[in-house]
C-alpha cells in the first residue's frame, strides 16, 4: 500500500508554513495532494537558499505534491477548482478570513457541490472577532498567545520571538489531525464539514498543560508555580552543553550522583519537583561547577551510568550524523534531477500496517498542470488557450534530468 491516507485527494491552497506542511504530512501518509500556486508561486519558494525555482524550506513543506498554477482572480481559474473539490476529500486553505468567498469558494458553495468535502480553513485569528481580518504570521501569534513572554531572554528579561516557526508548525500539526478526525466522522456520517482553525487557539492550547498551568484555576487557587522548563536550561560543560534532567525523586538522585554531589538529593531545598522549580537558582549554583569541570562525553557516561536522562546538545548539522537519527532513518535523500540528491525528513509515524513510502520532492512551479487538468478531461487544446489568457501560468520550465513526482 502507499499509507494509511492512500486514495484521499487533497487541494492545497495554502501558502508559506501552515497549511503546506499540513498538506504536506497528509502527502507523507500516502494521500495525492494537488498543490494551487498562484501564478507567482507560494513565498516560500524565495525563503532560504533556494535552487532554480525551489528554495529549501519550499522544499521541507511540499514534498510529495503536484504543482498546478491558476489565476484565481479569473472565473475560468475558480471554474477549475470548483471541479477539483468536487472530486476531492478534503481542501486546505489559509486566506484571511472571507477571501474565499469573495472568490465564490467558500465552504458553503463548495459544501454544496461537495457535500463529503472536508473543507480546512486556517486563519490567524478567527474567521470571526475583533482581529479577524488582520494579516498573521508566527511571529505575530508567538507575541498574542504569550508564547514570546513565556520565552524571555534570561538576563535582560526581553520577551523573544522563537526562530523556529513554532506556531506555524504546530497549527500545522493540529490541521493534520482535525482533518484526519473529519475524515473518520465522514466515514460514519457520509458527511463532510468545514473546520475552523485559528494559529492563536492552536497557540494557547498547545502551551495550557505546562507554560500557562498557573491559570489554570478560578477558585481557590493554589500558589502560583515556577515555569516548568526554568529547571531545564543546557549544562555548561568544558568543551559544550549537555541537557540532564530529573523530575522523578530516583531520576534527581542519579542526576546528583553523576556529578558527584549525592548528598543534595537529600537536602530540604530539593525534596520535590515544586522545590527544586523554586530554588532552581540555588540548585544551579551548587551543580553548576560540577558540570563546567568536566567533558560532555564524560557528563553523558556519568548520567547514562546513573540512569538519569540525558542529551548532549548537537549543534543543527550534528544531528545529521547522530547515531541514534542514523539508526531510526528519519533521514532520508530524494533524488530531484537537476537539483540533485536532496535530504527531507520522512515521516515520524512508521505505520507498520499500511506503510507510506517517501512521497518525493517538490514540485517546480506548475509541474503538473498538464496531468492534473487532463484528469479533468480538459484537452492540451484547451490548456493552452487557457495559458494565452492567463488563467494558467507559464508552461513550467525545468531541466530534462528533473524527476518529476508520480501522481497517485
Amino acid at each position: 500500500m502507499a499509507g494509511p491516507l492512500e486514495g484521499i485527494r487533497v487541494l492545497d491552497l495554502s501558502a508559506v508554513l501552515s497549511g503546506p506542511i499540513a498538506a504536506g504530512m497528509l502527502a507523507d501518509q500516502g494521500a495525492d495532494v494537488v498543490k494551487i500556486e498562484s501564478p507567482d508561486g507560494d513565498t516560500s519558494r524565495r525563503i532560504g537558499p533556494r535552487k532554480a525555482d525551489i528554495s529549501a524550506m519550499f522544499l521541507a513543506a511540499n514534498r510529495g505534491k503536484r504543482s498546478l498554477v491558476l489565476d484565481l482572480k479569473q472565473p475560468a481559474a475558480q471554474q477549475i477548482v470548483r471541479e477539483l473539490a468536487q472530486r476531492a476529500d478534503v481542501l486546505i486553505e489559509n486566506f484571511r478570513p472571507g477571501a474565499m468567498d469573495r472568490l465564490g469558494l467558500g465552504h458553503a458553495a463548495l459544501l454544496a457541490l461537495n457535500p463529503r468535502l472536508v473543507y480546512l480553513s486556517i486563519s490567524g485569528f478567527g474567521q470571526t472577532g475583533p482581529n479577524a481580518g488582520e494579516r498573521a504570521y508566527d511571529a505575530v501569534i508567538q507575541a498574542v498567545s504569550g508564547i514570546s513572554a513565556s520565552h524571555r531572554n534570561q538576563i535582560s528579561g526581553e520577551p523573544q520571538v522563537l526562530a523556529a516557526a513554532l506556531c506555524d508548525k504546530l497549527t500545522a500539526l493540529t490541521a493534520a489531525q482535525a482533518i484526519c478526525a473529519a475524515l473518520l466522522a465522514r466515514a460514519r456520517t457520509g458527511q463532510g464539514q468545514w473546520v475552523e482553525l485559528a494559529m492563536l487557539d492552536a497557540a494557547i492550547s498547545f502551551q495550557w498543560p505546562d507554560a500557562m498551568y498557573n491559570h489554570l484555576w478560578l477558585d481557590d487557587a493554589p500558589p502560583a508555580s515556577p515555569e516548568f522548563g526554568v529547571s531545564q536550561k543546557p549544562w555548561k560543560t568544558a568543551d559544550g552543553y549537555a541537557v540532564a534532567s530529573g523530575p522523578q525523586p530516583v531520576e534527581f538522585a542519579a542526576l546528583c550522583a553523576g556529578f558527584g554531589r549525592p548528598e543534595l538529593a537529600k537536602d530540604p531545598r530539593f525534596a520535590s519537583v515544586d522545590s527544586r522549580f523554586r530554588h532552581a537558582a540555588a540548585l544551579r549554583e551548587e551543580l553548576d561547577p560540577c558540570a563546567a569541570a568536566i567533558d560532555t562525553a564524560t557528563m553523558l557516561e556519568r548520567m547514562r551510568t546513573q540512569n538519569c536522562p540525558v542529551g548532549r546538545v548537537n549543534e543543527r548539522h550534528e544531528v545529521l550524523v547522530d547515531p541514534q537519527v542514523r539508526h531510526n532513518g528519519t533521514l532520508v535523500e530524494v533524488d530531484h534531477g537537476e537539483l540533485g540528491r536532496v535530504r527531507l525528513p520522512r515521516s515520524p509515524a512508521q505505520f507498520n500496517g499500511t506503510p507510506a513510502a517517501h512521497p518525493g520532492p517538490a514540485p517546480h512551479l506548475g509541474q503538473h498542470a498538464a496531468d492534473v487538468l487532463a484528469e479533468l478531461g480538459h484537452d492540451a487544446a484547451q490548456q493552452n488557450a487557457w495559458r494565452e489568457a492567463g488563467v494558467l501560468g507559464p508552461a513550467p520550465v525545468f531541466g530534462k534530468s528533473s524527476v518529476p513526482t508520480t501522481p497517485r
